[in-house]
C-alpha cells in the first residue's frame, strides 16, 4: 500500500486524534500541511508532523487558494466551517475526511452530498462507530440470519452528567444557533448507527424531548455566576472545579482538560475558569442544547427502532438491545450477548481489539478503525472500505432533521 500524503485544517482535538495515525504508521500516511487559526495549535501541529513552514497556514481559506498540495484533506474544524471549507477543497480534487456532520441544515448537506458526487472524490463523514469491531460483529449477527429477521431495535446513548455539562452547557455545543441542535451535534452518531445495523430505508420518525435542567429557574439558591466563586459549589455534581480541577490534580491533563487551555497546570487551568465559558455556573450559560430526547423510527418492511438521549446518568458506552424473529443481541459497546431461541442458549462474545493499545484510541477504537479505513481507502482508490460516505451520511442526516422536526412540530414526519 503506498504511503498517502494529508492536509489537515483544524489541529484540535480531533485534527490531532486523526493526524496522530501517521505518527503511528509513518510508512503509510505523511502529514504535509495544517491550517489553523490558533497559534499554539498550529505551531504543535506542524512540530509533531515536521510542516514545512511554507505549508502552515493560520486560516483555511490561504491553504484552500493553494492548488493541491496532498492526496486528501482531513477537515475537523467547528461544524459551522464544514461546508465551507468542504466545498473549497472538493473544488480542489481532495479526497475528503469531513468531521460529522456534514452541515448543520438539509440545504448545506444537500450541496455537500452532491458537491462530492460531482468531484468523483473519496468522501468520508466521521461516523466512526460503523467503523468498530464490535460494531462489524452486530452487523454480521444481524445480516447472518443469526437472530432471523430483525425486527425491533432499543438504543441508549448515556451522554453522562460532566459530559453534558462539558460540552453541550458551558461548551462548543451549547447553542444551536453556533452549532446544530444536540441530536445533530452528538447523537448524529446513534441515527446513523441505527440505520446501519437495521438496513433498509428509514421511512418516518417521531420524537419529544428539551432542556429539562440546565435552565436559570433550575439555579440553587446562593449559586454563584461562576464555580471558583460559589458558597455552594461543593453540592454541585456539575462543578466545573470538580470536573477539571480534581482531574489536574490526579495527574489527568487530558480531554476535556484540555479544551480549556494549552496550559494544562492547576495554574493555568484555574485561570481558564476564573475567565473562560467552562468556569460558569451550568444554570447561568446561553445554552439551549436539549438534555434529554426520544426518537422513534419506522423502517421498510414495518420494522421498527427507538432511541433515547439523555444527560442524566454516569458516563459509559452505548447501550443496545435488537430483537429478531429467531434470537436477540444484548450490547454494551464492548461484550455482545447472543440469545438464541432454539437452543435458549446465550453466546458472550467479547469484541475488544486484540491491540491492547488500541482500546484507549478515542470512543473505544473507534476513532482508530475510521482513520485506519480512510488511509487504506485514499492509498488503494478503493471506496468500498468507506462505509459513511456522503449520500449514506445525507440519509442519515436527513432522519436527524426530521427527528427535530417531528420533536418542534409535535408530528409524526414522513421521509421522502
Amino acid at each position: 500500500m503506498k504511503r498517502i500524503t494529508m492536509v489537515v485544517v483544524g489541529a484540535g482535538g480531533r485534527g490531532t486524534t486523526y493526524t496522530d495515525y501517521a505518527l503511528m504508521h509513518p510508512d503509510q500516511a505523511r502529514v504535509v500541511g495544517v491550517a489553523e487559526p490558533r497559534e499554539f495549535y498550529r505551531r504543535r501541529m506542524a512540530e509533531r508532523h515536521g510542516i514545512a513552514a511554507e505549508n502552515v497556514f493560520a486560516d483555511w481559506p490561504a491553504l484552500a487558494d493553494r492548488p493541491r498540495m496532498a492526496d486528501a484533506a482531513l477537515i475537523c474544524t467547528h461544524d459551522a466551517l464544514h461546508v465551507p471549507v468542504a466545498l473549497a477543497l472538493l473544488g480542489k480534487g481532495y479526497d475528503i475526511l469531513c468531521e460529522k456532520p456534514m452541515g448543520s441544515n438539509e440545504a448545506d448537506c444537500r450541496r455537500v452530498a452532491e458537491a462530492a458526487v460531482r468531484a468523483g472524490v473519496l468522501f468520508a463523514v466521521c461516523h466512526v462507530l460503523r467503523y468498530t469491531d464490535y460494531t462489524q460483529r452486530i452487523k454480521q449477527l444481524a445480516d447472518s440470519g443469526a437472530i432471523g429477521t430483525v425486527v425491533n431495535l432499543q438504543h441508549l446513548e448515556p451522554v453522562g452528567y460532566w459530559h453534558q455539562a462539558h460540552s453541550f452547557v458551558r461548551g462548543l455545543f451549547r447553542n444551536e444557533a453556533e452549532s446544530s441542535p444536540m441530536l445533530m451535534a452528538k447523537s448524529c452518531h446513534d441515527l446513523d448507527w441505527i440505520q446501519y445495523i437495521m438496513g433498509g430505508r428509514c421511512t418516518a420518525v417521531s420524537s419529544f424531548g428539551g432542556l429539562h435542567h440546565f435552565r436559570p429557574e433550575q439555579r440553587p439558591a446562593g449559586a454563584a455566576d461562576r464555580c471558583l466563586d460559589c458558597s455552594i459549589e461543593a453540592q454541585c455534581p456539575y462543578s466545573a472545579r470538580r470536573i477539571y480541577l480534581e482531574r489536574v490534580a490526579g495527574g489527568y491533563t487530558g480531554w476535556p482538560v484540555d479544551m480549556l487551555t494549552p496550559d494544562v497546570t492547576a495554574a493555568g487551568v484555574t485561570e481558564a475558569l476564573r475567565t473562560g465559558p467552562y468556569g460558569r455556573c451550568v444554570y447561568a450559560c446561553d445554552n439551549d442544547a436539549v438534555d434529554h430526547q426520544v426518537v422513534n423510527m419506522l423502517f421498510e418492511g414495518n420494522r421498527t427502532a427507538s432511541f433515547t438521549m439523555t444527560a442524566f446518568n454516569r458516563a459509559r458506552d452505548r447501550l443496545t438491545r435488537v430483537f429478531g424473529t429467531r434470537g436477540e443481541l444484548y450490547g454494551d459497546g464492548r461484550f455482545i450477548e447472543h440469545f438464541d431461541f432454539l437452543s435458549e442458549k446465550t453466546e458472550r462474545i467479547d469484541t475488544r481489539p486484540a491491540e491492547g493499545s488500541l482500546g484507549t484510541y478515542g470512543h473505544g477504537a473507534a476513532d482508530y478503525r475510521f482513520i485506519q479505513a480512510f488511509v487504506a481507502a485514499v492509498a488503494e482508490g478503493n471506496p468500498a472500505k468507506i462505509l459513511s460516505g456522503a449520500e449514506v451520511t445525507l440519509a442519515t442526516h436527513m432522519m436527524v432533521f426530521a427527528a427535530e422536526k417531528s420533536r418542534r412540530e409535535n408530528r409524526v414526519v414522513n421521509l421522502e
